[in-house]
Order: structure tokens, then sequence, then C-alpha cells
């Protein structure tokens, strides 16, 4: 499904961000950078595979001792499928028996999922452009991220306070003996912030600069 089609998903974002990264994909081919750890555009599709559809490679997306495991399950999947493959089943969605494929909880899971994994392709290049999202998905994103940064960010040398341009705020994380930054900008770029993103995502910091410094450089996220 192209771009023009997406107007028949628009209320579940994280099906119009599956299928716009699936496009992405696509275009980009397999040996694109990414944002994600050295991998390609291959080795993230199989991640996002492996993810909804392979309950033994699930637990090391987690649990730092399983990941061998997902990694050797990874490589299984883009040498039994191939690129054009992985990337059709991630179109697909999940399987019904998966909890990915669970309606509610699904979305809630994939919402920023995808959201970050497409721009993990996107904004891997020099020269991106930030994309204006509806206001409708930008309200989502604010939501779940005042719900998970708590979580994300308890790494955060630093305490942490997330402000919409509009001056909507919620505190992430306390001050720490480092003091606290303010960090400005829509949700979808606190999103990316916040999932370790730091430095494509388009953001105003606020603080002491040792403080803003040692943020800008934390190693946080999912």
């Amino acid at each position: 499904m192209r771009a023009d089609n997406y107007d028949r998903v628009v209320t579940d974002y994280s099906k119009v961000e599956r299928l716009a990264l699936c496009d992405l994909f696509d275009e980009a081919g397999p040996d694109q950078p990414t944002l994600c750890d050295g991998w390609t555009t291959f080795d993230l599709a199989a991640h996002l595979y492996v993810r909804e559809n392979d309950p033994i490679a699930q637990p090391g997306i987690m649990i730092a001792g399983l990941a061998d495991t997902t990694a050797r399950r990874m490589e299984q999947a883009k040498s039994k499928y191939g690129f054009a493959g992985v990337v059709g089943k991630v179109r697909n969605g999940p399987p019904r028996l998966s909890i990915y494929g669970i309606p509610g909880i699904g979305h809630n899971l994939n919402t920023t999922e995808y959201l970050v994994h497409h721009e993990d392709v996107r904004r891997a290049v020099p020269d991106f452009t930030v994309r204006a999202l509806p206001a409708e998905q930008q309200d989502g994103l604010w939501r779940q991220v005042k719900l998970a940064a708590k979580s994300m960010t308890r790494k955060a040398p630093t305490g942490l306070v997330l402000r919409l341009p509009d001056g909507s705020e919620s505190v992430a994380k306390k001050p720490t003996a480092d003091g606290s930054v303010t960090i400005t900008g829509e949700p979808v770029e606190l999103v990316l912030f916040c999932f370790g993103r730091q430095q494509v995502a388009q953001v105003e910091l606020d603080g002491e600069p040792t403080a803003v410094e040692r943020l800008q450089a934390a190693s946080f996220g999912m």
C-alpha cells in the first residue's frame, strides 16, 4: 500500500507508520544505514519481523543475556525470506495469535515502535527533513511519551522535564545532583529524544551547560 492509501487507516497510526516504513524499505533497499546500533535496513526489517512473529526470538529483544538467540533468529529469517520477503511479512502485520495482533494492545505497543523506526531510516541521512504529522497523531504521541518517559529515561544523569511549544509540561525525572534539563519540542521529537535518538531529535534544551552535555551523551531509551 502506498502513501496515497493511508487515509483508510487514519485512526490507527501504528498501521500508518508500518506501511510508510515498509514503503521506505522498498525504496531504500537492504543495505542502507539506520540509527539502530549499526543495523542496516535489512537488519531493522528482520528485527520487526521476529519481534512480532518469532516467540523464540522475542525475549532477547529485552533481555541482554538472550540477545544472541535473537540475532541468530534474525539472520535465519533474512536467509529464509530475503529482504523483499521480510518486508512483505512486516507489511502484512502480526499473526492473530501474537500479542501484537490483539486489537488495542497491538496498537498501543506499536504506535511509537513504528514511528521511531520509520525515523531511524529517514534520519540516518544527513539531509533528512522533518515530517509535519497530523495533530491527532501528535496528541497521541504526547499522551504516550508522558506515560513512558519515566521508565525510558530512568538512567538519565539529570532530571528531565518534557515541554511542548505551547508550554505544557510533564516531569519525566526529578532533579538529580547534576540538576535538571527542560526539553522543548513537538511530541514526535520528544519521543525520539526519550528513545535515545538525542542527536537527531529537533528539540531545545534548557539547563546548566554541563547537565545538557551529559544528557545529550547519555544512553537511555527502550
